[in-house]
């Protein structure tokens, strides 16, 4: 039986909608904070649980039977840490034979804000003496091409990034690699560093959106406090903005880039192109 927590979310649905191509679904486990948010996965015949990470006794009971679980990782910034030991403490209980993590790209050594509770969460997967793949996640595309109409209708599209390459791929390629690890008959790796086949600056993706819409929409490179403030303009709340003035800050060191070309390997066919993303956003 495979456990898919955070199951309702964008990723947790994309890993049990390739999961479903495979194994049946009554062998799928959708764990949710809300299982009304699960009616759908439920009509699929996909076994739905509660499980909120702060609430250990719920997690026991939505991992019972589990063979492997997939813990994707909380959204609920500076809390996550004590959050993810709560579903790691319980698949250990469960004595499942695989948990697999959703972290950051090389979350060992990267600078991003946002990759130190990924470290402290994978330091704590290692610990529980369970067999174990993490799965460190590069930038999803979407993180930028989701807010293109904005940079459309202004006329520019802005960041911090400068001159960085970003190898991003789809939210549907991360999903993918997530499902083929779980439902791998022989032996997983115990680290993929996964990331888009091409990087791409973001005075290329300004430009191909140029190319698609017929208009002018040069790249704003901003300094980093420069950026946050803008965000914070907009409506994004303080910590949000930070962490995206930071990860921007450290694409341009170079934090976002990686060229193994694992993720398209592991999933058996490229990662999105940026032509494809755009368009499909466009």
């Amino acid at each position: 039986m495979i456990v898919v927590t955070a199951a309702t979310g964008q990723l947790g649905r994309l890993v049990i909608a390739n999961l479903l191509k495979t194994t049946p679904a009554a062998q799928i486990v959708a764990a949710v904070r809300d299982p009304a948010k699960a009616a759908d996965l439920a009509a699929q015949g996909v076994q739905v649980r509660r499980a909120d990470y702060t609430d250990p006794a719920s997690l026991d009971a939505a991992f019972a039977g589990a063979s492997k679980v997939l813990l994707i990782s909380s959204n609920d910034l500076g809390n996550r840490v004590a959050q993810h030991r709560n579903a790691i403490d319980a698949a250990a209980r469960a004595k499942v034979s695989l948990l697999a993590y959703t972290s950051v790209l090389h979350a060992d050594r990267s600078t991003l804000g946002l990759a130190g509770e990924h470290r402290e969460t994978e330091a704590a997967v290692r610990a529980a003496g369970l067999p174990y793949t993490l799965l460190r996640n590069g930038w999803y595309v979407e993180n930028h091409t989701a807010g293109l109409g904005g940079a459309v209708a202004h006329g520019a599209l802005a960041g911090a990034a400068g001159e960085g390459r970003i190898s991003a791929a789809a939210r549907a390629d991360y999903a993918e690699a997530a499902a083929a690890v779980l439902t791998s008959a022989g032996p997983v790796a115990q680290v993929y560093e996964l990331a888009g086949d091409t990087g791409f600056t973001l005075a290329e993706l300004a430009a191909e959106v140029s190319r698609q819409t017929g208009k002018n929409i040069p790249f704003h490179n901003l300094p980093q406090q420069d950026f946050r403030d803008m965000l914070v303009s907009v409506g994004l709340p303080a910590p949000l903005a930070d962490l995206i003035a930071d990860s921007d800050a450290q694409a341009a060191k170079g934090a976002l880039f990686d060229d193994s070309r694992t993720l398209s390997k592991l999933i058996g066919h490229p990662t999105i192109a940026l032509a494809d993303a755009v368009k499909a956003a466009l």
